[in-house]
């Protein structure tokens, strides 16, 4: 049963690698591969990470193992100081259907792309995108480490920004890229203090000496409380960085402008849920601190509410269907702070399957609708019903749908704090950048351009024909 499950195990592991390697491999060597070959390649090795996924799950339940360790060598081990890196992925029960619905979707989203982004311009780099991304989430679903779960975080939080700036013919998607990327900064900043912050307490990133060594959900946190609190408050704002929550609710409408695959991928089943699965993970240090876990049940029940009444004015459906689906994580986020783990972790499954069927179906949906409409020849007939909105006040109805259609005042508390900050930091990198190469081109000789000679010679041929 051991040897059943290490290879499992290392293949569910190896098989985004080797996806990601073959188109890595594909972009050095300046291979022209087709659509045909390239999906049948990420068809496969991802039907490869499913099977994997699904046997190692049946061999779980068969030996009745609550939990199994992957271990994949010590990277680095300096005894002196306390510090120890090491490949370590943990299979148990939070881990193992977190990554078994990451797979399904992620399965059911490369055979949708195959045939919705045929003949697009970016289609490799839609595909490149996509196994950074399912190395991502297996990286972060399957990590026994803080470490490697940092390492599969930032690979998604990547994937999600050129997707996201995937139409790079206009600028609005270009733009809406490097607002997602400048927040995804400061959450991953917050994320990276943690991180250090647990190896200068344990010296080691280790989740059985953060949590003990007992299987997901009875854990319990080894840390003091006042310790607890302030390691938990960094991961609290790190996943509401990556899931939205707020006050960093605005750049998620603005996610939408990647194609549709990758949104419902991203924003409507696994990305804005991955903030969730770290509270999840780490759920034993927030509950060692009463504070954090009110802190997270405010922060979970504000986000929801305001998502909830900013998805009612949204003008068209994928915005709508991304503050709906901000509106539940922000009650998983409130369950985790309840302490209602398996719960929530049922929640995030059943959430994540139906918004990704919703978002698929989202492009045909008014087509559709429409068929409908010239096939009966009118407009159907709807009954109204009272809704609840019908019952508030005017005055307060009225002040509502104004907050809800500024987004909260979101959007600018987001470019004066975040955006506009990163975005200089940046830019002012650029301009050093180009002075000190500027400087350096002094010093070399000048050579003599032909292509501005032959210009000259052609000019005039042009001007006369």
């Amino acid at each position: 049963m051991e040897a059943y499950l290490y290879w499992t195990g290392l293949t569910l592991v190896a098989s985004p690698l080797l996806l990601i390697s073959g188109l890595v491999a594909q972009q050095v060597f300046g291979l022209k591969l087709g659509e045909k070959v390239l999906f049948r390649w990420t068809l496969t090795l991802t039907s490869i990470g499913l099977l994997a996924c699904v046997l190692h799950a049946i061999g779980m339940l068969y030996g009745s193992r609550e939990s199994y360790h992957l271990e994949l060598g010590q990277w680095v081990a300096l005894d002196e100081l306390e510090i120890h890196f090491h490949f370590k992925f943990l299979f148990d029960r939070l881990s193992l259907p977190f990554c078994l619905f990451s797979w399904v979707l992620c399965w059911t989203v490369v055979v949708f792309s195959h045939r919705y982004l045929h003949r697009e311009n970016g289609y490799e780099r839609f595909f490149f995108g996509y196994g950074l991304f399912v190395l991502g989430m297996t990286l972060a679903s399957l990590a026994g480490t803080v470490e490697v779960l940092f390492c599969g975080w930032e690979m998604v939080g990547l994937s999600s920004a050129l997707l996201i700036a995937f139409f790079q013919e206009r600028s609005t998607p270009v733009r809406h890229g490097l607002r997602v990327w400048s927040i995804y900064r400061f959450a991953d900043a917050a994320f990276l203090v943690a991180v250090l912050l647990l190896h200068h307490l344990s010296g080691e990133g280790d989740f059985e000496h953060m949590t003990g060594d007992s299987p997901w959900p009875i854990t319990h946190s080894v840390m003091a409380p006042e310790t607890a609190f302030w390691v938990g408050l960094l991961l609290l704002v790190a996943a509401a960085g990556k899931s939205g929550l707020i006050p960093f609710s605005g750049w998620l409408p603005r996610a939408m402008e990647g194609p549709t695959p990758s949104s419902a991928i991203f924003y409507g089943a696994l990305s804005v849920h991955l903030g969730a699965f770290l509270l999840l993970r780490s759920h034993a240090i927030l509950l060692a601190s009463p504070a954090l876990c009110m802190a997270t049940v405010g922060l979970g029940l504000a986000t929801a509410l305001l998502a909830g009444c900013i998805a009612r004015v949204q003008p068209d459906i994928k915005s709508s269907l991304a503050f709906a689906s901000l509106t539940q994580v922000g009650l998983i986020v409130a369950e985790i702070g309840l302490g209602l783990e398996v719960f929530a972790l049922i929640h995030i499954i059943g959430h994540g399957c139906l918004r990704t069927l919703q978002l698929l179906r989202a492009p045909t949906l008014l087509h559709d609708y429409h068929t409908i409409e010239n096939a009966i020849g009118h407009r159907p007939v709807t009954q109204s019903q009272k809704s609840f909105g019908s019952m508030i006040p005017k005055g307060l109805s009225d002040y509502l749908y104004a907050l809800a259609h500024d987004k909260g005042g979101l959007d600018r508390f987001l470019n004066f704090f975040f955006v506009n900050p990163c975005m200089g930091f940046f830019r002012w990198c650029d301009r050093n950048e180009k002075r000190i190469t500027t400087s350096l081109s002094v010093w070399v000789p000048s050579q003599p351009d032909r292509s501005s000679r032959s210009a000259k010679l052609i000019e005039p041929m042009e001007i006369e024909s």
